[in-house]
């Protein structure tokens, strides 16, 4: 076997010089370099906010999606979604570990991982779409993946069901840098804080701040609210358009006595939610924009044309130990724990 690039630029097909996330298309032969990793594919968890593009625009249909699915990685030899460059992660089993990192690795064929890093650079061939589950993004499947030698990945582990360490895998970058970033007395807005990863950052957020601080949450209708107020997160929780920043704005200066809040978490799946997470925002104060379906331009731009001096932070999906911290608030929170057996087991 040869060795390539521990970075997998060998896999890029078009254009030439590029990391895989960025290129157009990459070689999706399963026949593994010297350090590469080959997995057998059980699932695919598509990222939400390219989850819910496909969805739109196949109009909901099954058999549609999964076509629309085939057609990206056929065509790309990945799955990233051509409109929001995104992709997600997978869960399967080791086939193959390449000459020259069986001794770098603890891993061993048979062993069950969710890779941590993007569908959207991983080298991934679809023999079939066994099922679509739409209410959590799952795609079931049966392929193979390919891990490079940078590629970071988690053990499952055995004190939880598989697709329950998946759903919180997926989005462990959000509660991770939340715990890095909120301070103790702050005050911070999650917006999209019902979704998967606005619950885990509510939930570190509210260990955070102490009782001193305060954690507001924004959803997008009533529905939502005793759901939200079954969690214990928030102390408080507001209802907005997300794409609609001054609603936003009052509604935040109604709940927190006329001030805005220290730090704003974006975790909407939508696009042009950039400005209702800056406008509410104190000036020196930070926006960490987690979802997928963030606008560099909208945002950079945007602050400047309100004149906002606050710090923006584009949702690295990766933060040291973000894996054992998600899976940490899993076991330390009987309430967050029972709400994702719920939605994702």
């Amino acid at each position: 076997m040869k060795r390539g690039c521990k970075y997998g630029t060998h896999r890029v097909i078009e254009p030439k010089e590029v990391l895989p996330q960025p290129a157009v298309k990459v070689c999706n032969d399963m026949n593994i370099f010297d350090n590469e990793i080959l997995i057998d594919v059980q699932a695919l968890n598509i990222d939400s906010a390219s989850f819910t593009q496909i969805e739109e625009e196949c109009e909901g249909d099954i058999e549609k999606i999964k076509e629309k699915i085939l057609e990206i990685v056929n065509n790309k030899g990945k799955m990233q979604n051509p409109v929001t460059g995104s992709g997600g992660m997978l869960i399967g089993r080791i086939e193959k570990i390449g000459n020259t990192l069986k001794d770098k690795t603890n891993l061993k064929i048979g062993d069950k991982i969710a890779t941590l890093v993007s569908l959207s650079l991983t080298p991934l061939k679809i023999d079939e779409i066994i099922d679509i589950k739409p209410d959590i993004d799952r795609v079931e499947i049966k392929g193979k993946a390919v891990l490079f030698e940078s590629g970071i990945y988690a053990t499952l582990p055995e004190d939880m069901e598989e697709t329950l360490a998946l759903a919180a895998l997926d989005v462990a970058g959000a509660p991770a840098q939340t715990r890095k970033l909120v301070k103790k007395g702050e005050t911070v807005l999650v917006l999209g804080a019902a979704g998967k990863s606005g619950m885990l950052c509510c939930y570190e957020a509210k260990k955070k701040v102490g009782k001193n601080g305060k954690v507001i949450g924004l959803i997008r209708n009533e529905k939502s609210r005793d759901f939200l107020n079954y969690t214990g997160f928030c102390n408080e929780i507001i209802v907005a358009d997300a794409q609609k920043p001054t609603q936003v704005l009052n509604e935040v200066l109604r709940v927190n006595e006329g001030k805005e809040v220290d730090i704003a978490i974006n975790c909407v799946n939508v696009e042009n939610t950039e400005m209702s997470s800056i406008l509410p925002v104190r000036d020196e104060g930070i926006v960490y924009f987690f979802s997928m379906a963030t606008s560099f331009t909208k945002a950079a731009l945007g602050a400047e044309g309100v004149g906002k001096d606050v710090t923006m932070i584009i949702g690295n999906g990766y933060t040291k130990n973000h894996a054992e911290i998600t899976l940490e608030d899993l076991r330390e929170c009987d309430t967050l724990r029972k709400i994702f057996e719920d939605l994702y087991v």
